[in-house]
C-alpha cells in the first residue's frame, strides 16, 4: 500500500506565492514520474506539472513560467512553488506518482488533494 500526503495549499491574494508538498510512504520499490494535477469547480482535472526521477519536467501552458516542480527522491517528495498566482488558479491540487511497489510493476497513485485559493 502506498499513500501521498500534500500540504501547503491555502488562501493567497493574487500575485502571491504558495508552495505545494507531496510525500509518498509505504511498499515502495521505485518512484517514476510525480506531478501535480487540479480540479476546479465544474470542470475537468487537468495537468499542472510533472518531473520524471531524473529531473526531466513538463508544464501546463497556463502555469509556465510561474510554477515550478521539484523533487527529492530520497524523500520521495515532490513540490510545487507557485508564484504570480492568479484567481484562476484556484482549485484542488492533486499529487500524482507512479510507484514500482515491485521491479515488475507499477501504478498511479493519488494523494487527497489539497485546497488552493487565489482572491483578486
Amino acid at each position: 500500500q502506498v499513500q501521498l500526503v500534500e500540504s501547503g495549499g491555502g488562501l493567497v491574494q493574487a500575485g502571491g506565492s504558495l508552495r505545494l508538498s507531496c510525500a509518498a510512504s509505504g511498499s515502495i520499490f521505485d518512484i517514476n514520474a510525480m506531478g501535480w494535477y487540479r480540479q476546479a469547480p465544474g470542470k475537468q482535472r487537468e495537468l499542472v506539472a510533472t518531473i520524471t526521477n531524473g529531473g526531466s519536467t513538463n508544464y501546463a501552458d497556463s502555469v509556465k513560467g510561474r510554477f515550478t516542480t521539484s523533487r527529492d527522491n530520497a524523500k520521495n517528495t515532490v513540490y510545487l512553488q507557485m508564484k504570480g498566482l492568479k484567481p484562476e488558479d484556484t482549485a484542488v491540487y492533486y499529487c500524482n506518482a507512479r510507484v514500482y511497489t515491485t521491479p515488475w510493476g507499477d501504478r498511479d497513485y493519488w494523494g487527497q488533494g489539497t485546497q488552493v485559493t487565489v482572491s483578486s
